[in-house]
């Protein structure tokens, strides 16, 4: 502990000098090696023993992560690295790679100012690479890169000097191309990563050793004497004369950001307020004086400590017993305790000022992505986009009554923890729905309720989340209150896709400038009046008021707009959620008399006409697709293609690598339960595969009636379709 103890004071000594600060994240494709060299990071820094680095797994701190041998969620430690004789405080954050726990690189991704991106030698640039470079660069985060185990490219596929340069030079042109595809203006202003400049690292995770073209300046070791000492297996002389912790952490200190350099850069894209007003100068400063202004990135729960916030502190300093306002809340909380991450350990310090990553106890009202502030009436930061959806639902029962509500608590508390996860408490029926992004998800968070919260639980076998949305237009429909004093007609069409990319990459929402949206969204193909009159985004949907000097319309567009977001939450088809639609208002009559036009009314008149109205304009589902790469041997090729077949599947591609084929197929997820053993026994153990999200297609028309009649009858639902007329008062 006294080891520890000195650390925590060496760290608070560098606190308040933000341009010794890096805040940075390590990302990749699961088992590409993140945790492994995370370990090697603290082994240098002197926080756990070198000989246990890379086989202890210190960030992966749970014991299902231990079992199962993958990150389940991004753990923080904050570390000292001595860099040219000064010493300079690193934040790391170890994140997951797998995909179904995706939401936590994203979260992550917006507490840092740079990341290590891990690539395997041998397998290259996969599928969640591709994915978390993008979560990074969409953040304002910037990359760098680590080639992990360089020493199976010499001992399993027996290259020779020259051809392991090559293939190492082909996987930077990989990166590049990925980088300057997803943001050319980054690319050109110096992100691009170099091995000549020092931007990109080679080395082993698990035998502690890397390289770098400083480095190699630096001891003399060129890439010739690393080929030899591999191919002698003589790792432990390599990892003393080139100590990874070393070449990784110099590439961190000098060519990721501190603070100072990234906040001006970070703050313009996530946050929209008033670039003159005094926070925004303080933020982009990183001004410890300034108000308060703190980002909240992931939500824990600590058995002594209840609630523990962590998150990005972009402005202002961190103390106990402040007074904070919270985004969304009522009244103000106040801060318990101020702390930084050591794994899974969390330390208490007296203050904590703006550049850092803090732990921060007291913020009862707080939820991952809420913005805390000293600030009455602050601008808060944009809102987290996730890449993916959640797309896989079970139904959670507590075995004994007893339990029943505290489970509903428990459901609440796990919801706040992890925001990818959906819960769904149907009062009607008692039947609590968990959505998630996978099988692995949900079996994660269900087996966490009964180790942690001690509530057992049986769960469903899993189904699909469906989308609805329509194909054609309808409209004007009327819509009428139970009174008959009111009367909306509304016009409804699909969402131009152009638009739906802009809310999906979190590109355009209700907080931006008017002007600012509106430019966006004419350049996204919306024509001008149509981009000036949105008065509501939710989710993929958007409401628009085309109408012109009604009375008293404003003072009922907050209860016209519940109506349609009830709608969207659960559409007129099967009550799935919709995505894609765009609802115009183009004419109301309402009743003078401000009784007469109360919530019993104005929300059934606004929620019938767009659900009759998306009935008439051919409504139809849609349903989630994954993406599933696989590697397999030549020689099992057709079992792994038959099995993708099988499953409603589409082969997108076929490469070959060696004595390897990678197959890029896409396939429904109602398909793919089971895959997993399936795959296994078809390529008799064989097979490497994975999968990322791919959006929702539409169902295909024979299966249509079928499945909309299951899910119905699921829910309590009447058997036959509902018609437009349903839903229109006579």
């Amino acid at each position: 502990m006294g080891r520890r103890k000195k650390m925590v004071e060496r760290v608070t000594a560098l606190m308040n000098e933000p341009e010794k600060i890096r805040n940075i994240g390590i990302v990749a494709h699961i088992d590409h090696g993140k945790t492994t060299l995370s370990d090697n990071l603290l082994a240098g820094a002197g926080m756990i023993s070198k000989e246990l680095a890379g086989r202890q797994l210190f960030m992966d701190s749970d014991e299902e992560e231990q079992q199962r041998g993958i990150t389940i969620d991004a753990s923080n430690v904050s570390m000292v690295h001595e860099y040219d004789g000064v010493d300079y405080l690193i934040n790391l954050i170890d994140t997951p790679g797998h995909v179904d726990f995706g939401g936590d690189v994203t979260r992550a991704m917006r507490a840092v100012d740079g990341a290590v991106v891990v690539i395997d030698a041998v397998e290259g640039t996969m599928p969640q690479t591709e994915t978390v470079l993008r979560q990074a660069l969409r953040e304002h985060v910037k990359p760098v890169l680590f080639i992990n185990k360089v020493d199976r490219l010499i001992n399993e596929l027996k290259v020779d000097s020259q051809e392991m340069q090559i293939r190492l030079g082909k996987l930077i042109d990989h990166v590049n191309k990925l980088i300057k595809g997803m943001n050319e203006e980054r690319y050109k202003a110096g992100w691009k990563v170099d091995a000549a400049q020092g931007t990109v690292a080679f080395g082993s995770a698990l035998y502690n050793w890397a390289i770098s073209v400083p480095m190699m300046k630096k001891t003399g070791i060129s890439f010739n004497d690393v080929y030899n000492y591999c191919r002698d297996g003589d790792m432990k002389t390599l990892a003393d004369k080139c100590p990874l912790h070393e070449a990784v952490n110099d590439m961190v200190i000098r060519f990721l950001p501190n603070p100072l350099q990234a906040q001006e850069g970070r703050t313009n894209v996530i946050w929209h307020g008033d670039r003159q007003s005094p926070i925004a100068k303080s933020m982009a400063t990183a001004d410890a004086k300034g108000d308060l202004a703190f980002m909240v990135t992931d939500i824990s729960m600590d058995p002594h400590a209840g609630e523990v916030a962590t998150g990005r502190l972009f402005s202002g300093s961190l103390t106990r017993g402040l007074e904070v306002y919270v985004t969304g809340a009522a009244k103000t909380n106040r801060i318990q305790q101020v702390g930084i991450f050591m794994g899974p350990e969390r330390l208490e310090v007296e203050t904590i000022p703006a550049g850092n990553i803090a732990a921060v106890t007291g913020l009862r009202d707080a939820f991952v992505g809420s913005t805390v502030t000293t600030l009455d009436g602050m601008t808060p930061f944009e809102s987290i986009k996730h890449a993916s959806e959640p797309v896989v639902t079970v139904a959670v029962e507590a075995k004994h009554m007893k339990d029943l509500p505290k489970l509903v608590d428990v459901l609440r508390q796990v919801a706040k923890e992890d925001p990818t996860l959906s819960i769904t408490l149907n009062e009607e029926t008692g039947e609590h729905l968990m959505a998630g992004m996978g099988e692995l998800h949900l079996e994660v968070i269900a087996h966490r309720i009964e180790r942690d919260k001690k509530v057992e639980i049986t769960t469903t076998p899993p189904i699909v989340v469906y989308r609805e949305t329509i194909r054609g237009q309808a409209g004007p429909v009327e819509g009428k209150s139970p009174n008959r004093h009111n009367r909306f007609y509304v016009h409804v069409e699909p969402l131009e896709e152009g638009v739906r990319e802009l809310i999906r990459n979190g590109e355009i929402s209700m907080r931006m400038p008017e002007v600012e949206r509106r430019e966006k969204l004419m350049a996204a193909g919306m024509e001008k009046d149509e981009a000036k009159s949105i008065t509501d985004i939710f989710e993929s949907n958007i409401y628009l008021d085309m109408t012109k000097g009604i009375q008293h319309l404003n003072e009922t567009m907050e209860l016209i707009l519940e109506g349609f977001q009830e709608v969207m939450k659960a559409g007129p088809l099967s009550r799935e959620p919709c995505m894609g639609i765009k609802v115009k208002l183009v004419d109301a009559k309402l009743h003078e008399d401000a009784v007469h036009r109360g919530p019993a009314q104005i929300i059934p008149a606004s929620r019938q006409a767009i659900q009759a109205a998306m009935l008439m304009a051919d409504d139809t589902l849609l349903e989630p697709y994954q993406k599933v790469f696989i590697h397999v041997p030549q020689d099992h090729m057709g079992g792994a293609t038959k099995e993708i077949q099988g499953r409603r599947g589409i082969i997108l591609n076929m490469t070959s690598e060696g004595d390897m084929t990678v197959i890029e197929s896409k396939s429904p997820v109602a398909e793919l339960f089971g895959f997993a053993g399936d795959i296994r026994s078809a390529t008799e153990g064989r097979a490497m595969w994975s999968t990322e999200f791919a959006g929702f297609e539409t169902l295909p028309a024979s299966l249509t009636t079928e499945i909309i009649g299951s899910i119905r009858q699921r829910k309590g639902l009447k058997k036959e379709l509902p018609q437009a007329s349903d839903y229109l008062s006579q």
